[in-house]
């Protein structure tokens, strides 16, 4: 961790919300004036589109079903390391970006499914911000969440967390319902040993619940909405933590242990706002004291 250079992490699997809460978070930094230098997990994926297709099919013809974007031999969790110990050691790094759509395509000029060139990180931003798969990662060969200062897991209940998933990728991106679950499946193994971990590392976690029935959610016509559900929220350390304000700006929300507060689904951003902007500012505070 780093008082003069800053990272805030937020680790979260594929579907489950991550780029709603980074939404929130750009919202924080431009209304407090903050500069955030923002980078993606999917730009340290090891393979392109293409190259992790043929890896797949590689790895599947010698008995592997198993190889996904989870695990770390389909990622650079080095790179991934090193450009948070540089972010936070000296304020830069490098970093690039994984093309998704036409739409980032012509944005970046290279082909969906690409990645960009490698470049630095800029200068004189106050802080840096990762959203991806693996931000508080840790393995027997690194540990790349002893860098984050402010680590958020965003962890919706697996059945919620496949339904959006499910959506997003057959309206997205044009998978098949079928596809879809031979990647959820084929990831697996990964899933377990190196994403749900990460949420011990995390000091807060998002949980949603929907409150409807998603017992078979490979037939779930519609996502739950955000008043169809209730959102845990869990401290590492409840320590400084006024839930007793918390509790009185949130209407119908209550605390269910010492560390954690529930709250119906629509006042989500409201506690993002709530919590989130005070831990923020008091990174900036400790960056300019220190500088």
């Amino acid at each position: 961790m780093s008082t003069k250079y800053p990272i805030i992490s937020v680790t979260g699997s594929s579907g489950a919300g991550t780029s709603s809460v980074k939404d929130t978070f750009d919202h924080i930094f431009r209304r407090e004036n903050v500069t955030a230098a923002s980078i993606e997990g999917d730009a340290y994926h090891r393979y392109d589109r293409d190259g992790m297709k043929q890896m797949m099919i590689s790895e599947a013809e010698k008995g592997n079903n198993h190889f996904s974007h989870f695990g770390p031999t389909a990622n650079l969790f080095e790179e991934l390391e090193k450009t948070f110990r540089t972010f936070g050691e000296s304020g830069t790094g490098r970093t690039r970006r994984y093309v998704h759509d036409q739409e980032e395509a012509d944005e970046c000029g290279v082909p969906p499914g690409a990645f960009t060139e490698w470049k630095e990180i800029p200068e004189n931003v106050d802080l840096l911000f990762y959203e991806g798969l693996h931000g508080a990662v840790i393995t027997e060969a690194l540990n790349i969440a002893q860098y984050a200062d402010v680590k958020i897991g965003v962890v919706p209940v697996i059945n919620l967390e496949w339904i959006q998933k499910i959506h997003r990728d057959k309206e997205d991106r044009g998978y098949s319902t079928e596809a879809i679950t031979d990647t959820i499946l084929r990831r697996m193994p990964d899933y377990i040993q190196y994403v749900c971990p990460q949420f011990n590392e995390t000091d807060i976690n998002f949980q949603r619940i929907p409150t409807v029935d998603t017992s078979n959610p490979f037939v779930a016509r519609w996502i739950p909405t955000p008043d169809e559900s209730m959102v845990v929220i869990r401290f590492k350390n409840p320590h400084g933590i006024d839930f007793p304000y918390l509790v009185s700006m949130i209407h119908d929300s209550f605390m269910s242990r010492a560390n954690s507060i529930v709250i119906p689904g629509n006042k989500l951003d409201l506690a993002m706002q709530l919590i989130l902007t005070p831990l923020i500012m008091q990174l900036i505070d400790r960056k300019r004291r220190a500088s």
